[in-house]
């Protein structure tokens, strides 16, 4: 985890909006109407715009000051998702901060009361696996008139880990030989789900995969186990369907899916790594890394 940013005027720019740079021009034109036609009342009005002018510049920096941000927890997604990044913002000052906003892609609006915090998440579009980084993010403020932009630009090192994004092909499990059919072990039978394998004639009409038959993927009849025991499938690199690495990995990851979803045991094998067959969450959360970091 980052450590804490606080911001400080070190930290913190401020600039005029257009807003600001219109009331600006409005100050100087009415004093030279004042200097021209030597009118107190046009003084009187142009001191009392131009002190709101700069007692603004105060209080937007106000508005920011203080505050301790830092970066929190990311989850790990699928490429093609929103990978969302934890803000820890905290206002340890007895001073309420009114129309704060943060921003990553778009800008989040939030309030701070004296001496709280918030959690802010922002969202960041992904499209390659691998590592996927928060980027700059931004607190800014335009509080009270909206005259003056105050803004202070943060980097965290905090990082997103991105899933291969799944294949929309469902098709079998590989047919490569498992642990237990090296033994001499068959595991197909009629109970638990074992796989796919192309429609054979006299498979049961029962066991037809219909939903990959209305997709126009040909026709599969499922597999199952019928010792009680649970099939097992090594789901291999050199199996996966596709013309180049990331196609075959993304088919890999619907292979996991799939398996992890059917409760069967499954191995995965890499060009530089071997996981053992397993299942669970754990064993479910391994593969994707060693799919996205390959």
């Amino acid at each position: 985890m980052d450590d804490a940013i606080t911001l400080t005027h070190r930290r913190i720019f401020i600039l005029p909006t257009k807003r600001g740079g219109g009331m600006g021009l409005l100050i100087v034109i009415l004093l030279l109407i004042a200097f021209v036609y030597n009118n107190n009342l046009a003084y009187l009005l142009t001191f009392l715009i131009a002190s709101v002018f700069f007692i603004t510049i105060l209080h937007t920096f106000k508005s920011m000051a203080g505050l301790v941000v830092q970066a929190g927890q990311t989850k790990a997604v699928f490429a093609g998702e929103a990978a969302g990044f934890d803000i820890h913002i905290d206002n340890p000052n007895a001073v309420e901060r009114p129309h704060l906003q943060i921003k990553l892609s778009k800008p989040q609006s939030f309030f701070l009361n004296p001496h709280s915090k918030t959690t802010q998440t922002l969202y960041s579009p992904t499209q390659k696996r691998g590592w996927h980084n928060a980027g700059t993010v931004t607190v800014f403020s335009t509080y009270p008139f909206g005259l003056f932009y105050a803004w202070s630009p943060l980097r965290f090192n905090t990082n997103a880990l991105v899933y291969p994004k799944p294949s929309t092909l469902e098709l079998p499990f590989p047919e490569t030989p498992s642990a237990d059919a090296e033994l001499g072990v068959n595991h197909k039978g009629a109970d638990d789900f074992y796989g796919l394998q192309e429609y054979q004639a006299g498979d049961s009409i029962k066991h037809i995969h219909w939903k990959a038959f209305a997709k126009g993927q040909g026709i599969f009849s499922k597999q199952y186990s019928g010792n009680g025991t649970a099939a097992e499938v090594w789901l291999h690199y050199d199996y996966a369907a596709g013309h180049d690495t990331e196609q075959r990995l993304s088919q890999l990851c619907r292979w996991v899916i799939d398996a992890e979803r059917a409760d069967i045991r499954y191995g995965l094998v890499l060009p530089n790594l071997k996981l053992m067959p397993d299942n669970g969450a754990n064993h479910y959360r391994q593969c994707l890394e060693a799919l996205a970091l390959l």
